[in-house]
């Protein structure tokens, strides 16, 4: 039998990058009317005076499980929302809710705010790499087997389309990235436009422009707070004159207009 909270809900809220400009109003209403919130230090630091003078149930990395049931019992008799960065139903919080909430048998009044992912705040820096279909694969094996994301590389680099990678280098798994652009370059050729971006709209933003013949060369510039963005053969540099400005990807209107 199910157990009903009467009163409580509990909102599971995409902040984006962090900063209240490339938040959704709807996101900023789940938070300023949330009584407790709940979530990593790291997206919380970024919430400043939104938090003020609220319940603040901090966390760390590897405590989800743990975060979650914690909101899901708090928003049995109050207003709970939990954050995760970029949209929490893309590498967030809002999966891991939802399955410790189903095994719970409590049913509460939830609501999933989306927000602006790491794919398309990165994308937004360097022009339009992503302009039709794309894939994202994240580099991180702490859920995800090796092999299984090897599998994953070799299908979307086949595939002929831009490729997002997440998590792509870390000081526990220093050789990840190094391994996926063996991967891709089976597949594509080195010409092939690449960007970082690093902290995309967030204090520290750096990019860099290469290609996949050069992107291990840029392998320092790599690191957990990177969105690594390959682009398909169609891809191509985007530059004001001699300025590298980003990467384009054309969606294919070329083929069917004249501009």
């Amino acid at each position: 039998m199910q157990s009903h909270a009467e009163h409580g809900t509990l909102a599971i809220v995409g902040i984006g990058p962090g900063n209240s400009e490339h938040m959704t109003a709807r996101a900023l209403k789940a938070i300023t009317g949330a009584d407790i919130v709940i979530g990593n230090d790291t997206y919380l630091d970024q919430l400043g005076p939104l938090i003020t003078g609220k319940e603040v149930i901090r966390s760390v990395m590897g405590k989800e499980v743990e975060r979650a049931k914690a909101a899901i019992d708090y928003a049995k008799n109050r207003h709970v929302a939990i954050v995760s960065g970029g949209d929490a139903g893309v590498y967030g919080m809002a999966g891991i809710v939802l399955e410790v909430l189903e095994h719970s048998g409590i049913s509460l009044k939830v609501e999933i705010v989306p927000g602006i992912t790491a794919a398309n705040a990165a994308a937004s820096r360097v022009g339009s790499p992503l302009s039709g279909d794309f894939a994202v694969i994240s580099l991180s094996d702490l859920l995800t087997p090796v092999d299984v994301i090897e599998k994953r590389l070799s299908a979307v680099f086949s595939a002929g389309i831009p490729v997002v990678l997440y998590n792509p280098k870390s000081r526990g798994r220093p050789h990840n990235f190094a391994r996926a652009v063996t991967i891709a370059r089976k597949y594509l050729p080195d010409g092939i436009p690449v960007a970082f971006i690093k902290n995309a709209y967030r204090a520290g933003e750096e990019i860099c422009i290469t290609t996949l013949g050069e992107a291990e060369e840029n392998e320092d510039f790599v690191d957990m707070h990177t969105t690594v963005i390959i682009g398909s053969e169609e891809s191509r540099i985007w530059r004001m004159g001699t300025d590298v400005k980003g990467i384009i990807t054309p969606r294919g209107y070329q083929r069917k207009y004249v501009y």
